[in-house]
């Protein structure tokens, strides 16, 4: 039986061939789709790639890789170099065909193609409308259906330049039945490095078991305003953060030789407004924002995670398209940072430099700028050819030289060789896939994850965990209690049978003979929305009647778990909102159920932090999921009944009011300080999570007190679980330099560690502090490590700190710094 699918293929007469590596004899080993004559370019530990009868260098696997690469360049024509520079969206997108036809002879592509975009994969569409592909599953059909792509480009164009096959996998990979994974924003909520290598893993697993080779993820973008559409997409608002798990993203995805392509290359996560769909543009940050908050997670994720992928984004940044922009594409990715990958655009990048941006007065211009910036490969939901050609004539007409050509295609070709594609073009097992894919140790890691990625925002007089045996009847609430299709995503797995809250709560009660009711109450959103966002006019009819049957539901029953947020609709890309309150009419659903007297759990599933101020003071017990994977209704029922205790902590402030905007972590001294106008504090601040047990800190060591500038500096405490029950805590490292020559950050994330503690246990968290944790970006541009005084914080939060310490950097002649008095009180009143 076949994973989750009810579709079956068979294939008849499949052929592939056996060999020591790629040579060998061809047999009816089903690693194709279709039966063919056995071509004899296929020899003995090497493929004649372009025919010709002999073992050229590029053929040559021990032969070293640039040396390849300078001999396949010297013999590519203008049209097969430009080929490599472009992507060809797969079915259904922009390819009419699953498979090789005979008109494939003589389309763009005869030239070869860089790479083929989400080929047959099962992707639904936004609208839910796009084409089922009939080899997207089984998994092993899918296998055998990109070898049969592969092996056309192999055989059939002139040097054999074989296809990197891309995919998304921000969620889990993007196929249909693949694991299941939380939203990013839910991942880093677990704080769990070890984690978050392993989901890497798994995805880049699936993804070679399905014949993909490069996959889109992490996405490192900052999630500094909650009112942009794709926070859910990102791990939060801190650089330390998102940088620390997008490195073990990145290492778990290569070490299955799975290229990962980081996105959004660059500061593309804070248009104006956080505007994105037709917006996008204008970042209003300065550079040294661009320095010490955008730009670290993706450099470590090329630095320390050897990234070979990056994704270049759509935004300008200081009136200069990043598409087209050599300081980022060239000067910083490759000279600073060493990248030695490929370039590809976001779709349409390219193209915006002329239609939007306006810094191109032709489409050609912009591809001309766009290629001299840096970018190997260009990606929109058009023909190839679109793109191609004009590239091609660029270079005729001698306005893009032969030498920029062959410097992009090169990057494209190292990253092919990186692959092991000139040598080993095929999956060697197709049926193998079906055995990867949602194999149960991936499945059980998906559960795991889908536990860790919920917090507990509040619990007041331990309101939480529920207990089963006290219960005889529930009443589950709420638009986002029982919608299987309002988790799904366009960038994660696909075809997916989701558990609902709903579903989850129910298989959870069921053998205790608990009667779990349900009733929807409101839509997740009103029919004015968005203008309701700032207008919200009286409930119509159909809405009090909604709200009534829910209050007359909760009449008869012991508890109310009201689950209530937003749905992928409403919070992805394109969507985003002028306002951080529940949408519609779910605020009344909840007032009105408070008002019944009745015990009230609020479950929020959402896809940014919401400022649901209301609940946070009348409602004592909040619960916050995000976006769950597959499993989210039955991790769901394990917190809230206390079989897992909540863990997760947020990597992202809840502002009380989208007026407090930008209101994040880390911030610069006294940038969200008091205003006599206007509130203060946030609702739930960054690192902020709830257990439901409890832990205490205690001795601290700094050392040594005192150190060089290149030295580093060992922080450790000790923490206990204090109370019944094992559960895990996530210990915060928070650093401040003291005095600096330019301003810093209050405080800043610098270290966490997720402990596992049984009642009574007491374990030491180490953290050591490297010159790049205390350097600072200086008044002449660099990066560097000021002597002077450091503060350092262990805590439970970024405002709940348990210890403090400091330590001291000094090179034998700075002063030492003294403390300041508390005379920053400016307000005349």
């Amino acid at each position: 039986m076949l994973h989750g699918s009810s579709r079956f293929v068979f294939v008849v007469g499949s052929v592939g061939f056996v060999c020591a590596g790629v040579a060998g004899v061809m047999a009816a080993d089903g690693r194709f789709v279709r039966e063919q004559a056995v071509s004899p370019i296929y020899q003995d530990g090497w493929i004649d790639l372009n025919k010709d009868g002999q073992k050229n260098p590029y053929e040559d696997r021990t032969v070293e890789t640039e040396t390849r690469i300078t001999d396949l360049i010297r013999r590519m024509t203008l049209e097969e170099k430009t080929a490599q520079m472009t992507t060809w969206y797969g079915f259904p997108r922009v390819a009419k065909d699953e498979l090789p036809t005979p008109a494939w002879e003589t389309a763009f592509w005869k030239d070869g193609i860089g790479n083929i975009d989400e080929h047959i994969n099962g992707n639904t569409g936004w609208l839910n409308n796009l084409t089922d592909p009939v080899h997207d599953l089984p998994w092993s059909l899918h296998a055998r259906a990109i070898n049969e792509v592969q092996r056309w480009f192999i055989e059939k164009t002139r040097l054999g330049i074989p296809v990197d096959f891309t995919g998304e996998g921000i969620r889990g990979l993007m196929h249909s039945k693949a694991t299941s994974f939380p939203a990013e924003l839910g991942v880093a909520t677990t704080w769990n490095k070890a984690l978050v290598r392993e989901i890497g893993r798994v995805t880049g697993r699936e993804a070679r078991a399905l014949g993909y080779t490069n996959i889109y993820s992490p996405v490192l973008d900052l999630a500094r305003d909650p009112r942009w559409g794709r926070v859910i997409e990102s791990y939060g608002e801190d650089p330390f953060l998102v940088g620390a798990l997008g490195v073990e993203q990145v290492k778990g995805i290569q070490e299955q030789r799975v290229v990962s392509t980081l996105k959004h290359f660059a500061v593309y996560s804070v248009p104006k407004g956080g505007r994105d769909g037709e917006a996008r543009t204008d970042p209003q940050v300065t550079w040294r924002d661009v320095q010490t908050i955008f730009l670290p997670p993706f450099r470590r994720a090329v630095m320390e995670g050897g990234a070979m992928g990056v994704m270049s984004s759509y935004n300008d940044y200081d009136g200069i398209p990043v598409q087209s922009n050599r300081l980022f594409l060239t000067e910083i990715l490759r000279e600073q940072w060493g990248f030695r990958g490929y370039v590809v655009s976001d779709s349409a990048a390219v193209e915006f430099i002329h239609t939007k941006h306006r810094t191109a007065a032709t489409p050609a211009e912009g591809i001309r700028q766009a290629v001299e910036a840096g970018l190997n490969i260009r990606t929109n939901f058009t023909p190839p050819e679109e793109y191609g050609e004009p590239l091609r004539q660029l270079v005729r007409e001698g306005k893009l030289s032969m030498e920029t050509i062959d410097a992009r295609v090169r990057d494209v070709l190292r990253v092919k060789f990186w692959l092991g594609l000139f040598d080993q073009p095929y999956r060697d097992n197709p049926a193998e896939a079906d055995h990867v894919v949602r194999a149960p140790e991936h499945l059980a890691l998906a559960a795991k994850a889908a536990r860790e990625a919920i917090v507990l925002l509040k619990n007041a007089n331990d309101a939480l965990p529920l207990k089963k045996d006290a219960l005889k009847r529930v009443l589950v609430t709420g638009p986002l209690a029982d919608d299987a299709h309002g988790w799904w995503s366009r960038y994660g797995a696909q075809r997916l049978d989701f558990i609902t809250p709903l579903a989850g709560i129910r298989a959870k009660l069921g053998a205790a003979g608990v009667d779990v009711r349900y009733v929807q109450g409101v839509a997740v959103k009103d029919e004015n929305f968005p203008e309701s966002d700032i207008v919200k006019e009286e409930p119509s009819e159909k809405v009090r009647a909604g709200i009534t049957a829910a209050v007359e539901a909760a009449k008869e029953v012991d508890v109310i778990i009201a689950v209530l947020g937003e749905t992928d609709e409403l919070c992805r890309e394109s969507a985003s909102r002028v306002s951080l309150d529940l949408p519609g009419y779910q605020e009344h659903l909840l007032r009105a159920l408070h008002a019944t007297g009745k015990p009230v759990v609020l479950v929020l599933s959402n896809g940014r932090p919401l400022s649901v101020n209301w609940a946070a003071k009348h409602v004592p017990a909040i619960v916050e999921m995000w976006l769950p994977g597959e499993e989210g209704g039955a991790a769901l029922a394990d917190i809230l009944f206390g079989d897992v205790n909540p863990s997760g902590k947020l990597p992202i402030t809840f502002p009380k009011s989208v007026g407090q905007i930008q209101m994040n972590f880390p911030a610069h001294p006294g940038s969200q300080g008091k205003d006599a106008g206007q509130v203060s504090g946030v609702l739930f601040p960054f690192g902020h999570g709830l257990s439901y047990t409890r832990f205490a800190y205690k001795n601290l060591s700094v050392t040594p007190a005192q150190q060089g500038p290149g030295g580093r500096i060992e922080v450790s405490c000790e923490v206990t679980n204090t109370g019944k029950r094992a559960g895990d805590e996530i210990v915060q490292l928070y650093v401040r330099d003291d005095y600096s020559s330019v301003v810093t950050f209050e405080k800043v994330l610098r270290g966490f560690e997720r402990v596992t503690l049984a009642p009574g246990e007491t374990k030491t968290v180490n953290f050591t502090l490297t010159p790049g944790d205390l350097a600072l970006y200086n008044r002449t541009n660099a990066w560097a490590v000021e002597p002077g005084r450091f503060t350092v914080w262990i805590g439970a939060s970024s405002e709940d700190m348990k210890l403090e310490g400091a330590f001291e950097i000094t090179d034998g002649n700075a002063p030492r710094e003294a403390a300041a008095k508390a005379t920053d009180r400016t307000d005349p009143r």
